[in-house]
C-alpha cells in the first residue's frame, strides 16, 4: 500500500490459500512479463501458459527464470494435456513436466471425451508423482450443460483422487461451463455446488469484470478467481478491496454510504 485508509477489507497476504488469483499468459512476450511483475507480482498467485501455447511461445525458458525469480508457481495449460493424452503420449507429457521444472500441473477433460474413471487415474498419478494437480471441470462445449448435482460428484471424486484445486470452467471467455453465453453466472448451480464443497478448494474462472465483482459480492474479498488477464491483475485487486465503484460500498460500516457536509 502507498498509504493508509480505513475500512478496507482484510485480504490473505502471500502464500495465499485463499484470495488467489491465477493469471493467464495466452503469449506475453518475456519483456511484458518483466513488466507485469514489476506491477503486480504482489498479486499474483499462479501463473497458467494458457491451451497449448507453451508449445509455441518463444522465450519460454526465460519466462519460467523470471516466475522462479519472482517465487511464483506456474502451470501448462489442460488443453496440453489433453493433447499430449489424446495421442497416448501421456508419459512424454510427464517427461515435458519434468523438464521444465513444472510445480503445478492442470488436469483437464473439456475437449476430449474421456471417462471420468480415467481421469481421476491421471490426478491421482500426477500427484503420487509429487506435482501439485488442479483439475478443471465443465466442458468447453457450450452446447454441452451438466446438471449441478453431475458438478457435485465430479468434483468430489477429483478431490478424493488428489486434485488440490478444483477449477470452474468458463474458457478465457467466460461463456460457457458456469456462465451462460451472454456471460451471464449460472447462479444456481454456483450455490448448489457451496453447499456440497469447500469454497477454498474452487477457483472460479472468471475473465470478465462483471463476473468478478458477482463472486466477490457473492463470496467475499477473498474467493479464489482464474483466468484474469495481465492487465486487469491490479484492477481486479482495487474490486477486492473496494476501491472501485463495483463493489465501493460492499466493505463500508452500515450507515457510511451517505456523507453529510457539516
Amino acid at each position: 500500500m502507498n498509504f493508509d485508509l480505513d475500512f478496507l477489507p482484510q485480504r490473505t497476504h502471500k502464500p495465499r490459500v485463499s484470495g488467489l488469483n491465477m493469471v493467464m499468459d495466452k503469449g506475453l512476450s518475456t519483456r511484458q512479463l518483466e513488466d507485469m511483475l514489476s506491477v503486480a507480482a504482489e498479486y499474483v498467485d499462479v501463473l497458467k501458459f494458457g491451451f497449448g501455447t507453451s508449445m509455441i511461445s518463444p522465450n519460454i525458458k526465460e519466462k519460467i527464470a523470471l516466475l522462479k525469480l519472482a517465487d511464483i508457481p506456474f502451470y501448462f495449460g489442460g488443453t496440453l494435456f489433453e493433447a499430449f493424452v489424446v495421442r497416448n503420449e501421456f508419459d512424454r507429457y510427464v517427461d515435458l513436466l519434468h523438464k521444465f521444472e513444472v510445480p503445478y500441473v492442470e488436469v483437464s477433460d473439456g475437449s476430449l471425451e474421456m471417462p471420468h474413471e480415467a481421469k481421476c487415474r491421471y490426478i491421482s498419478e500426477l500427484a503420487d508423482k509429487g506435482f501439485t494437480v488442479w483439475s478443471e471441470v465443465g466442458s468447453k462445449d457450450a452446447e454441452k450443460i451438466l446438471p449441478p448435482y453431475i458438478w457435485i460428484q465430479l468434483m468430489k471424486a477429483e478431490l478424493q483422487a488428489g486434485s488440490s484445486m478444483l477449477i470452474a470452467e468458463s474458457r478465457e471467455s467466460g461463456t460457457v461451463g458456469i456462465y451462460r453465453g451472454t456471460g451471464e453466472v449460472r447462479s444456481g448451480l454456483v450455490e448448489e455446488i457451496l453447499h456440497s464443497v469447500p469454497r477454498e478448494k474452487i477457483l472460479w474462472e472468471a475473465p470478465q469484470k462483471p463476473q468478478q465483482v458477482w463472486f466477490i459480492k457473492l463470496l467475499d474479498q477473498n474467493v479464489n478467481l482464474g483466468n484474469i488477464a495481465p492487465n486487469d491483475i491490479i484492477p481486479l485487486e482495487t474490486l477486492r478491496l473496494g476501491l472501485r465503484g463495483d463493489t465501493f460500498s460492499e466493505f463500508l460500516p452500515e450507515g457510511m454510504e451517505t456523507v453529510y457536509m457539516e
